[in-house]
């Protein structure tokens, strides 16, 4: 995303005429054309490579597990099971 980022930001930089050197890129396809394209052909690579190594996979189950964990822990402290209600039960005297 941030490759993606860059690249609209160039492209804003130059229509707004601003940048430096950027301003003066121009849009011939044989002239400048490539350096507008090369953040977004990097944001392609990115993609590519985050889904072939496994990172967005790895990335989707910790973000499932995370969410079973907290609807878990809000379960509990729903029944009053949680870690605080254990501690106050064991911080009482159980009557005899």
């Amino acid at each position: 995303m941030l490759f993606v980022f860059i690249g609209l930001l160039i492209i804003a930089l130059n229509l707004a005429g601003m940048g430096g050197p950027i301003a003066t890129w121009n849009w011939e396809l044989f002239g400048d054309l490539w350096k507008f394209t090369v953040p977004f052909i990097f944001a392609v690579i990115w993609w590519v490579w985050s889904d072939r190594s496994g990172l967005n996979k790895r990335r989707e189950i910790a973000r499932m597990d995370k969410r079973k964990a907290d609807r878990r822990e809000e379960n509990l402290a729903s029944l009053g099971m949680d870690q605080r209600s254990r501690r106050k039960r064991q911080g009482q005297k159980q009557p005899r």
